[in-house]
């Protein structure tokens, strides 16, 4: 998965403008998409809580939104926060949720950003331009966060 962007959303508008946000946007990195918080905690740590995906196979950045399905964003921070493997892996919180608890948890729990969802088209391609540009392009990841160096 080397280079790519993983999008843990379950709205599939909101997939859909992540999208083509990006390629809008001219950034180039894959997207994966895992639609909410239980398949985010096995696409990391596999069926039984063990390995899950290599290192090398590790997203550059993950764009989490909080209000899932199954596992709340929280958790999946918390638990990606806590493992070796995954806890330098670069995460903005993307959600539509301006609550200050949730601001304030999210980053306690290690998100590196903070990005409401904007409602109009225009300003969600623009802040996802940004955050592609600035995390999957010029963001420069600790040596042994996706397994290289």
């Amino acid at each position: 998965m080397d280079n790519r962007i993983l999008l843990v959303e379950d709205n599939p508008g909101d997939i859909e403008l992540t999208r083509r946000a990006l390629q809008k946007s001219h950034v180039t990195n894959g997207l994966v998409v895992v639609e909410d918080g239980h398949e985010a905690i096995k696409f990391f740590f596999g069926e039984n809580g063990g390995c899950g995906c290599p290192a090398e196979d590790l997203p550059v950045v993950v764009l989490l939104d909080l209000k899932l399905p199954r596992v709340d964003g929280l958790e999946v921070l918390r638990r990606l926060r806590a493992c070796e493997k995954t806890r330098l892996i670069p995460v903005v919180v993307l959600t539509s949720s301006g609550e200050e608890r949730d601001i304030i948890d999210s980053y306690n729990l290690g998100a590196n950003s903070y990005v409401r969802k904007p409602v109009r088209f225009s300003e969600f391609v623009d802040a996802v331009k940004q955050i592609g540009v600035f995390w999957a392009l010029l963001n420069e990841l600790p040596p042994d966060a996706n397994g290289h160096g």
